[in-house]
């Protein structure tokens, strides 16, 4: 596989000048005294984090969803009433959620388990974008990248952000879900649907120059249910470089039985199927391009964090068992101290967004932004979101189960739960350039 030469999301970087490919001298940290992902593989002085192990063994024909960890009770949990104790290692946005549920909100702390692993082919190609990889014309390019995460060893918020929107994530994989907007009153209205995200490299017939060389993934959302939006379908082509190529969206509706292309599917626009309860960059915890905001990178902090996030994937529970009035039943939850990049978004004065400013937490060894905090344009703490994640064994990638963004205003939240659907994540399913058309979506909404 070539490198990639790629003219990148304009991404605003936290400090002026470009930041450059890390020494050679400076990469022989990586599968040292850095893990191949650049985590600290030492634990924390005090013991609570540990160290760096390797992560769970891939084991392809293994249950995902096995509790490996169900004999383990929580070390405490945090309430309203103990809040101060554990303020240092908690976001503004999961301080707020026991502030505005103190008789229900809690969060049960298990021991820290960093099982994060990856294939030995990704840990090649970060190992080898640490030394080639570099932000071009002031941080609105990326040059000689290959696949994963470029910046192993950041410097800038920017590079912090990168990581996260182009991280290994199977590669291919079909998600079988509901999005569940719930009220204040606690009633919902789950609406079920169908994803396919595709790396260009993992495409029926392998990544081509000419088709794939601007490309991230290839997406499709089509909705199952409820009726009235039943055959509708979205379909993404997620462009690496989004300012010289717009991120190329269209939709189906299936009541009109028409194609349409769909550029405000990016930035602040209210999500897919989310009655809108989330922004359409807030998929994935974030994704698309951050040109519109200041990145600072605040650097590193450790904090309680969803993590191994089993129970709250339970093919036993239903979605009844876990919704509810407020916020999820919170028992559904795991958190664990992890150390995270912190990293604090500003809008450009003259920038267009619902979100002023943005902070964002980013798990060490996944580069996953496991917790994100969301604020108005006055300044407000408006939305708290967090990304319940666990390592799929048999396909050797970590990833989200379950995302949930509580509006701090409205008292309603958005959570997204796979329990009740049958194969609930497909990884490695092979698909071809042609399902990402204007004519297959058409063909995939009628059926």
């Amino acid at each position: 596989m070539k490198l990639l030469t790629v003219s990148a999301l304009a991404l605003a970087m936290g400090s002026a000048g470009a930041m450059a490919k890390v020494s050679s001298q400076e990469a022989m940290k990586i599968g040292n005294s850095l893990t191949q992902m650049g985590a600290e593989k030492a634990a924390n002085k005090t013991g609570t984090i540990p160290a760096y192990t390797g992560g769970l063994t891939h084991n392809e024909g293994a249950d995902p969803f096995k509790n490996i960890f169900a004999d383990e009770l929580p070390l405490f949990t945090i309430t309203a009433q103990n809040l101060d104790q554990y303020k240092a290692n908690l976001s503004d946005g999961q301080i707020a959620l026991f502030k505005k549920f103190p008789d229900t909100y809690k969060m049960p702390v298990y021991p820290t388990h960093r099982t994060a692993s990856f294939p030995k082919s990704i840990y090649a190609k970060a190992k080898k974008n640490a030394t080639t990889a570099e932000l071009m014309d002031g941080g609105n390019g990326l040059k000689n990248f290959d696949e994963t995460v470029p910046f192993v060893i950041p410097k800038n918020g920017v590079e912090v952000i990168w990581n996260h929107v182009s991280r290994y994530r199977g590669g291919s994989v079909e998600r079988n879900g509901a999005n569940i907007p719930v009220q204040r009153s606690g009633s919902y209205i789950a609406i079920k649907g169908r994803s396919q995200l595709t790396a260009p490299w993992y495409l029926k017939g392998g990544f081509d120059a000419k088709d794939d060389d601007n490309v991230l993934f290839y997406y499709t959302y089509l909705t199952k249910s409820p009726a009235r939006l039943t055959g509708n379908v979205l379909l993404v082509h997620e462009t690496i470089d989004q300012v010289n190529q717009p991120r190329m969206a269209w939709t189906y509706n299936a009541g009109q039985r028409r194609v349409r292309r769909a550029p405000q599917v990016a930035y602040d626009a209210p999500g897919n199927a989310t009655e809108g309860m989330r922004t359409t960059d807030q998929v994935d915890m974030y994704n698309g391009a951050p040109d519109r905001y200041n990145w600072k990178l605040i650097g590193k902090k450790e904090i309680y964090i969803p993590y191994n996030s089993y129970k709250i994937a339970d093919q036993s529970a239903k979605y009844s068992d876990i919704v509810k009035k407020n916020h999820i039943d919170q028992d559904y939850t795991r958190y664990e101290l992890h150390r995270v990049w912190q990293v604090e978004a500003t809008l450009k004065e003259g920038a267009r967004h619902i979100y002023g400013k943005r902070t964002l937490y980013l798990d060490e060894d996944s580069w996953q932004v496991a917790v994100a905090d969301h604020y108005d344009n006055r300044g407000q703490l408006w939305r708290a979101s967090e990304g319940h994640a666990l390592q799929f064994v048999n396909a050797n990638t970590p990833w989200y189960v379950s995302n949930t963004n509580y509006d701090l205003f409205s008292g309603r939240y958005l959570v997204d739960l796979t329990n009740e659907e049958r194969n609930p994540f497909v990884f490695g399913k092979k698909v071809k350039r042609k399902d990402f058309t204007s004519s297959a979506i058409r063909r995939q909404g009628k059926r």
